[in-house]
Order: C-alpha cells, then sequence, then structure tokens
C-alpha cells in the first residue's frame, strides 16, 4: 500500500489565506466530483501556481489545494445534457486543467459567464513557475545586451574627452605661439621708427585739435536742436498729453480703491450678514444696494492694470485700445446710473433697523474708510463717466491730428458723451416718476392724473386760496378773514399739464380739493 505524502499544513493554510487574500484570480466555480457525477460549487483563488478552493468565501482554512506547475488549461466543450437539463446546462461554460501524467484526474471546472470563463483560462494558463524563468531569462539577456551596449559607449566617450583634452592642449600651444609672434613683430616695429620725426609730432597734434573742433561742433549742433524742440509747441504738447496721463493714472487708483473699500468692506460683509440666523438684512436688500458693485469693480482693476502696462512703455503712449475694452461694458453702469436713488432709497430703509444701522456704523468706523459714509462710496461711480469725459478732452486738447490715436479718442469721447445723455435722460425721467408717485400715495383719495407718465414735475408749496364773490371780485374783509384761517391755506403742485391743489390732513396726509 502506498503511503500518503505529508505536508507542512500550517504553511499551506498560511498560503491558502494569502490566496484569499491577493490572489490573482478568486471567486465561485463548479467542480465535478471524482466520480464523475455530480458537481460542487466552491470557492478558489489562484496564487502563483497554486489553486486554493474553499467550502464558501468566508472559511478560514482551505479545503484542497491543485499545484500547477506543468499543467495545460483550455476551454471545453458542454456536455451533451439531457432534454429535462437542457436550458440550465446551455447557461454553463466549461474548462479543464490537464495535468499531463496518468495519476492525475483531470480538473473539470465551470461557470455561469462566458468572460468569467477565458479570464481563468488565461490566469490559469499564465500560472507556471517555467514562464516565470524563461521571462526571467529573456530580461537576464537583454540587461546583459544592454550592459554591453553601455560600456561599449562608455569606452568611445572616454576616447573623445581625450580627443578633446588633446585639442584644448594644441589651442593653447598655438595661442602661446601666436603671441609669441605678435610680441617679436612689435619689436621690429619699434626698432625701425625708434627716432619719431618732429613733423610726425605736430601732425598728431593738429589731428588732434581737429577731433576737438569737430566734436565741440556736433554736441553744439545737437544741443540747438534738442533745446528747439523742448521749446516747441509740438514738445510743450507731448508734457501736457503726458501729464493728462498720468493723472489718469494716479485718479484710476484711488478710484478702484474706492471700489475695493465699497465691496470689501459694505458689500461682502453685508451679503455674509444676509445669511446668518438672524440677518439684519436680506439679500434681496443687498442686490438693489450694490447693483453690478462687485463687477464694475473688477472692470476698473483690468483697465488699471493695462493702464500701468502702457504707462511702462512712456514715452510711447497707447491708450485707444484701452477704451474700445472699455466701452462695450459700460452698460453695467447704465444699470448702477440708473438704480442710484432706488439703492439710496432702499439703504435709507434698511437704516430704520437698529441692527442693521449699528452694524453699518461698525462697517463705515474702519480706518480705511476715512470716515465716509456707505452713502459717498455709493456715489463715486456715478461721476466715472463725466471724468472720463474731461479726460479725454483734455488729451484730445494736447493729441496732434495726425495722431495716430486721434480718432480712436474722438470716437470713444463721443460715446461716452452719448452714454452720458442717455443716463442722465433716464435719471431725470426715473426721478420724475417717482417723484409723481410718491405724490399720488400721500394723497388719500388717489389721482389718476399723476399716472400720467408723460408730465414733468415742476415745483410745489403753500398757497392761500382767495375766495372769489359771485361777480368775480375779492371781497378784502373776507381776504383778511382768510387769511388769519388755517383753512384757507392749500398745498399746490405744478406739473407742465396739471395744477393739483391738495388740503393738508392728518399724519401728513393730503385731500384734493372739490
Amino acid at each position: 500500500m502506498q503511503k500518503g505524502m505529508r505536508l507542512n499544513d500550517g504553511h499551506v493554510a498560511h498560503l491558502g489565506l494569502l490566496a484569499k487574500k491577493d490572489g490573482a484570480r478568486r471567486g465561485y466555480l463548479s467542480k465535478r466530483s471524482a466520480d464523475n457525477t455530480k458537481w460542487h460549487t466552491k470557492w478558489f483563488a489562484l496564487l502563483q501556481n497554486m489553486l486554493f478552493y474553499f467550502e464558501t468565501d468566508s472559511s478560514s482554512r482551505p479545503s484542497g489545494l491543485y499545484l500547477l506547475e506543468g499543467c495545460v488549461c483550455d476551454r471545453a466543450p458542454s456536455p451533451k445534457p439531457p432534454l429535462s437539463a437542457k436550458d440550465s446546462l446551455e447557461k454553463q461554460h466549461y474548462f479543464t486543467v490537464n495535468f499531463n501524467h496518468e495519476n492525475q484526474k483531470t480538473l473539470e471546472l465551470r461557470t455561469e459567464d462566458a468572460k468569467d470563463c477565458d479570464e481563468w483560462v488565461a490566469a490559469i494558463a499564465h500560472a507556471s513557475y517555467r514562464n516565470l524563468a524563461t521571462e526571467h531569462e529573456a530580461l537576464m539577456q537583454k540587461y546583459l545586451h544592454l550592459l554591453q551596449i553601455v560600456e561599449t559607449e562608455k569606452t568611445v566617450a572616454k576616447q573623445l574627452r581625450q580627443q578633446i583634452e588633446d585639442g584644448e592642449i594644441e589651442i593653447e600651444r598655438l595661442k602661446a605661439e601666436i603671441a609669441s609672434l605678435l610680441k617679436d613683430h612689435e619689436r621690429i616695429q619699434a626698432s625701425q621708427s625708434s627716432a619719431p620725426s618732429d613733423d610726425d609730432s605736430d601732425i598728431k597734434k593738429i589731428k588732434k585739435v581737429q577731433s576737438f573742433l569737430r566734436g565741440w561742433l556736433c554736441r553744439r549742433k545737437w544741443k540747438t536742436i534738442i533745446q528747439d524742440y523742448i521749446r516747441s509747441p509740438h514738445a510743450d504738447s507731448m508734457r501736457k498729453r503726458n501729464q493728462v496721463v498720468f493723472s489718469m493714472l494716479e485718479a484710476e487708483a484711488e478710484y478702484v480703491q474706492q471700489l475695493h473699500i465699497l465691496v470689501n468692506n459694505f458689500l461682502r460683509p453685508l451679503r455674509m450678514a444676509a445669511s446668518s440666523k438672524k440677518p439684519p438684512i436680506t439679500h434681496d436688500d443687498v442686490s438693489s444696494i450694490f447693483l453690478n458693485s462687485e463687477t464694475i469693480m473688477f472692470l476698473h482693476q483690468i483697465f488699471y492694470q493695462g493702464l500701468k502696462a502702457r504707462i511702462s512703455s512712456w514715452p510711447t503712449l497707447v491708450l485707444a485700445d484701452l477704451f474700445d475694452i472699455l466701452l462695450p461694458m459700460l452698460n453695467i453702469y447704465q444699470e448702477f446710473v440708473r438704480n442710484h436713488q432706488y439703492s439710496l432709497q432702499i439703504l435709507a430703509h434698511c437704516k430704520q433697523n437698529r441692527d442693521f444701522d449699528k452694524l453699518l456704523k461698525h462697517y463705515e468706523a474702519k480706518p480705511d474708510c476715512e470716515e465716509r459714509t456707505l452713502e459717498t462710496f455709493l456715489t463715486y461711480p456715478m461721476f466715472q463717466i463725466p471724468r472720463y469725459i474731461l479726460t479725454l478732452h483734455e488729451l484730445l486738447a494736447h493729441t496732434p491730428h495726425e495722431h495716430v490715436e486721434r480718432n480712436s479718442l474722438d470716437y470713444a469721447k463721443s460715446k461716452l458723451e452719448e452714454l452720458s445723455r442717455i443716463m442722465h435722460d433716464e435719471v431725470s425721467e426715473t426721478e420724475n416718476i417717482r417723484k409723481n408717485l410718491a405724490i399720488e400715495r400721500m394723497i388719500i383719495e388717489g389721482c389718476e392724473i399723476l399716472l400720467d407718465t408723460s408730465q414733468t414735475f415742476v415745483r410745489q408749496g403753500s398757497l392761500i386760496q382767495v375766495p372769489m364773490s359771485e361777480k368775480g371780485k375779492i371781497t378784502r374783509g373776507r381776504l383778511g378773514s382768510l387769511s388769519l384761517r388755517k383753512e384757507g391755506e392749500r398745498q399746490c403742485f405744478l406739473f407742465s399739464k396739471h395744477l393739483i391743489i391738495c388740503t393738508r390732513g392728518s399724519g401728513g396726509k393730503l385731500h384734493l380739493t372739490k
């Protein structure tokens, strides 16, 4: 009777756990039993050239081990199933592991997924120490070949360095030889002209005086030319033009700083306060007060950086392309100016909240604000477009007609003036509508006449209504008595189309006279 072979059981169990944790392939497979009658589902794990199988994926010890060294793994055709099990067997994919000797039965396995079956076959086919040894031998041959190439290259490099050093030594020798020949040549020339004549000395002095005079005349001529240009109208105009540009740079830096304070000291802190649990102001009010403020700051930061870049290339100052960048974005200013009066009204309304008013005073007390209020910072963008127009007027006044920027600056000025007129008309129209609506809200009975947006408010004030007699004459006694009675006083509003006469009521409200 042949005795069984003993294995290091503990080490095999340890390798089984390694295969279960870090195996190249792991998963459930069906294994045919030894009597070829049944299929048992086991959890397999492949580690190097060892195939372990467990009862389940949670088992702590392997149930068996197959050594795959020298085996052959191939796909196998599906066996002919009986009619009752035809549907279930067609879904299975088979493969076998043949150990190439008579004492070991072929291992038959199957899985339900074709892709999984192909991956198992490929993994088992490469799980051979012989294959690894063959690949290692091939890599070693390549490594030895590369080492031989490197040694050859080192030898060639050493020879080249030696040639270079020999060449440098030869160059130094030739330089020394040339220097020696030059010294000999100078010594020969000095011996030939050791006794110079007096005529040669006089000629040298004359040439030296002539050279001095020519240099003095040339310097005098250039000095005259430069002084004439400095005193010329063109130079004076260029100086004034440069001064305007430098002043513009300083004003732009100050304006960008004002916008930076408006955004960082007021807008962003108030936006964070509006997101708190007990907000002193709503997000809608913040958006209404600071409409387009942050966008205007970013726009002028870009404009200021471009202006600084132009100044750095002085005396060549080209500014027209900067205004070409600025002009398409001026509709942002148009919205800001149109919203300005409304933003101040919203701010005044918010100040009635004690928490908001206290918070705003805290922001205004910061050193950067320099005792300026939020209203002051909101007013700065209102004057920027007129400031640009004045700057362009001064630039054009000191820019020659043949200057390359003349047409571009003129076009920018016309566009800014057109936008300034539009903004002025819109602000005037908006203010007029708001004034009409404010008066209409003061009248208790309402007044549909004031809803006509085509009429313009002229003035308002208190007048005394003088009653007329039946004949259309004023009675003096009655006039005197009216002057002492309050009911004779009327609050009057003059518009371009109507005169509204009201009497005062309680709480500052008004009543239309009948």
